[in-house]
């Protein structure tokens, strides 16, 4: 990892910007202190409607949530949130 200032970052853009694209992370400072990272670019593997849309046609699901609660959003009870994990 890399620590350059905003200053010498906005002078060296392309050399860093080469660094990044081989994987490396540089941290950019303003007065010594971390401001931003420069990082390689990461495709988002986001939520595939048209695969929900299959999947459901393909196990002839008509709706994934079919109904909530009423009290869906209330506060859990006191035991719940203190009781260890199993």
């Amino acid at each position: 990892m890399r620590m350059v200032s905003i200053k010498d970052a906005k002078n060296r853009l392309t050399a860093l910007a080469r660094l990044v694209e081989k994987g490396e992370t540089v941290v950019v400072t303003r007065s010594g202190k971390p401001v931003f990272d420069l990082v390689p670019h990461q495709i988002k593997n986001g939520l595939k409607l048209s695969a929900v849309k299959e999947f459901k046609r393909k196990h002839r699901i008509g709706a994934i949530v079919t109904s909530v609660t009423d009290d869906f959003d209330a506060p859990l009870p006191g035991d719940i949130l203190i009781r260890p994990l199993p």
